[in-house]
């Protein structure tokens, strides 16, 4: 399975947005794309709709954070959604000066201006923000764990009437 490319909303009526442009960067945006579209519980959703602008610590610029998902619940409530590794949420180890530990510690600081404008963004709105990691979505059944490794749900094949000889 590719990590990236292009998904096509199946159930159109849901997706608020250009369904023709929604783009996976990821396996996991793909599955929760799958999940949002078969969720019975969920009135609309959107990818990289939401534009958040955040301040980055390093450069002192304003740059514009694309939300990986808005997902509105049939009962009203509106969560934004990054979907990150878990490893990308905690400051990085081992502070040397390598050029690989420089490089995600201004990745978790870029993440953390991100998380914080969102979150504010979101607060403003009377909507939540949150962070799915592998450890979320397996504990929502996007994905399960076989010998170690994360997977993906298989979808239930749909139920079909045998034909009467």
């Amino acid at each position: 399975m590719a990590y990236s490319g292009k998904y096509t909303p199946k159930n159109l009526k849901k997706y608020n947005g250009d369904a023709s442009g929604v783009v996976y960067r990821s396996h996991w945006e793909k599955l929760c794309f799958l999940w949002c579209d078969r969720n019975p519980s969920i009135k609309s959703w959107s990818s990289e709709e939401v534009v958040v602008p955040y301040f980055w610590d390093i450069d002192k610029k304003y740059h514009r954070y694309f939300i990986d998902l808005k997902i509105t619940f049939n009962n009203g409530k509106t969560i934004l959604v990054e979907i990150k590794p878990a490893k990308e949420t905690e400051p990085p180890k081992n502070a040397n000066k390598s050029k690989r530990y420089i490089s995600e510690a201004m990745t978790y600081v870029k993440n953390m201006n991100k998380w914080e404008a969102a979150n504010i963004y979101a607060k403003d709105r009377g909507w939540e923000f949150q962070i799915w990691t592998e450890n979320t979505l397996k504990s929502m059944g996007i994905m399960k764990e076989q010998k170690g490794k994360l997977k993906p749900l298989k979808p239930l094949k749909p139920y079909r009437k045998k034909p009467k000889k």
